[in-house]
């Protein structure tokens, strides 16, 4: 039995070109509880993250310390490595929420794994400061230029 954290979204009901306002407060909403989860006793930042699949569910993510800082996973990994475990490819919006008081966006490695299973055009991250408001900007506006299997493809067709 799956122990992940989610709310099935009947997506016949879900604008698959715009969230709407209730989906987004939905999403930060369960990122601020996933971030109680947070197991970050180095550094005290804690985060947390709810990814919105295409099929309607919800997967929650908290960051993860390591005390040799490398093996460290962020909130968005974490919420996108469960839902891959779980059979999910294909992801419509993310949000992360911390304690700062700024808009929280996920960090490079994150934004690079977000865009292995997304439309970066699309695809919606939501930035929440404390104060649970949040910023909407596309995976393609944080990740410009980006390095995609897509660059892979085209390098290998020139191959022989």
């Amino acid at each position: 039995m799956s122990e992940v954290q989610d709310q099935n979204l009947n997506s016949d009901h879900l604008d698959l070109k715009h969230l709407d306002k209730k989906t987004e407060e939905l999403l930060v909403k369960k990122a601020g509880e996933a971030k109680e989860y947070s197991y970050s006793p180095y550094s005290g930042f804690r985060v947390g993250a709810a990814l919105l699949t295409k099929s309607g569910r919800i997967y929650t993510g908290c960051n993860i310390e390591n005390a040799a800082y490398t093996p460290t996973n962020c909130a968005e990994r974490t919420a996108v490595f469960k839902a891959v475990s779980e059979g999910e490819r294909e992801f419509r919006a993310i949000a992360v929420c911390g304690d700062a008081e700024e808009y929280l966006a996920p960090c490079g490695v994150c934004r690079q794994v977000l865009l292995e299973f997304t439309e970066p055009e699309k695809f919606v991250v939501l930035m929440a400061a404390k104060s649970c408001e949040y910023r909407k900007m596309t995976l393609a506006e944080l990740l410009p230029a980006s390095f995609s299997k897509s660059d892979l493809s085209a390098a290998s067709d020139g191959k022989n």
